[in-house]
């Protein structure tokens, strides 16, 4: 497990060090933009997206049985970062009319299917235990009465 470890660490220094030596091929003005973008995605989720979620996590968890949360909290996980990829892509940045191939698909419709298919499964996993049982469960009146003494 030890070893295991250090070389997962010493991989991680690797990867973050070269990473470092990227950066400082560029300018100073690209690195003061870049550690502002860092900043300002710290401050938004810690102030913003984090307390979002908190409230719509517990308000959800006073509606919903409590089978239900893991299912939920993974599908609403789920959709977060399917909305998360999709947003650069959304307002089509750098189609040109005279460039067809750059961008060309239908976006929100993509990520409406993507997001239906994520809570069509969550759905699914749900009722399964309820459809399994019904299945499984065996008809009483063609068993066989126990013979009356």
């Amino acid at each position: 497990m030890t070893a295991t470890r250090v070389v997962i660490g010493a991989s991680g220094l690797g990867v973050g060090g070269y990473g470092a030596l990227l950066l400082w091929d560029n300018p100073p003005t690209v690195l003061m933009q870049i550690a502002l973008w860092a900043g300002v995605a710290v401050v938004a989720h810690d102030f913003v997206f984090a307390p979002v979620c908190t409230a719509l996590g517990l308000g959800v968890r006073r509606v919903l049985p409590r089978r239900w949360w893991g299912t939920v909290g993974i599908a609403a996980l789920c959709s977060v970062t399917l909305v998360l990829v999709a947003i650069p892509v959304f307002d089509r940045p750098g189609a040109r009319p005279d460039n067809q191939t750059v961008l060309d698909r239908n976006y929100p419709m993509g990520l409406g299917v993507s997001l239906a298919v994520v809570w069509a499964c969550a759905a699914i996993f749900l009722a399964a235990p309820h459809v399994v049982s019904r299945v499984r469960r065996p008809q009483t009146d063609s068993l066989p009465h126990p013979a009356q003494d």
